[in-house]
């Protein structure tokens, strides 16, 4: 984890809400026994962030195109020693995990949870949840050492690169529009051109 950014991981059973009530704080093994037991639907969307349960919201149709086309392109260009998952959950610590639509990491051999530390870059695409895959996930990311994320809004395919992980967080964060290309710092073999691959932003194609 990334000591100076970190998020506090909970030493008790509760977090404190907004409106000041305690609420309990939920572990990731706690997660998995509910799923496991069908209290948890094994395809009910959330995220664990520092004990908390977060629902994810629904995915639009620019959100799927947006991600189906994506993956069409990296599942060919992707080198072998280079591993794209999307959608694969993301294990942080004992209270958290994420889901992002795409992370990247070094090719492993075998079933194993992946971590921050494997992390090469993560990919979000984002429609009604831009306020906080741009907010509080990109501090979840920080603080756990992922060291490039892209958050690309699903209605102008603007991308959002947040990279050079520091001390106080992502100290270069550049918006690049959908007919530059996206180059990431540890993946250059991915690198990708929205535009280049059929994309166009939600007002062209009204």
């Amino acid at each position: 984890m990334n000591e100076h950014v970190a998020i506090a991981s909970p030493v008790s059973k509760t977090t404190r809400a907004a409106e000041g009530l305690d609420r309990r704080c939920w572990s990731v093994a706690e997660i998995e026994a509910m799923v496991s037991a069908g209290i948890l639907a094994e395809d009910e969307r959330f995220e664990l962030i520092g004990g908390e349960v977060v629902p994810t919201s629904p995915k639009g149709p620019y959100h799927e195109w947006i991600k189906i086309e994506l993956n069409r392109f990296w599942q060919r260009a992707a080198p072998d020693h280079l591993q794209i998952a999307p959608e694969t959950t993301l294990w942080l610590d004992e209270y958290t995990f994420v889901e992002p639509d795409f992370w990247v990491h070094a090719r492993v051999a075998g079933p194993r949870k992946t971590t921050g530390a494997d992390m090469l870059l993560a990919i979000e695409v984002a429609d009604s949840s831009l306020a906080y895959d741009l907010g509080r996930k990109i501090g979840v990311y920080a603080a756990y050492g992922v060291p490039e994320v892209w958050v690309i809004d699903a209605r102008t395919l603007v991308t959002r690169v947040h990279r050079a992980l520091g001390a106080a967080g992502y100290a270069e964060i550049v918006n690049i529009p959908h007919d530059q290309p996206l180059v990431s710092i540890l993946a250059p073999e991915l690198a990708v051109t929205l535009r280049e691959i059929g994309l166009e932003p939600a007002h062209e194609q009204a």
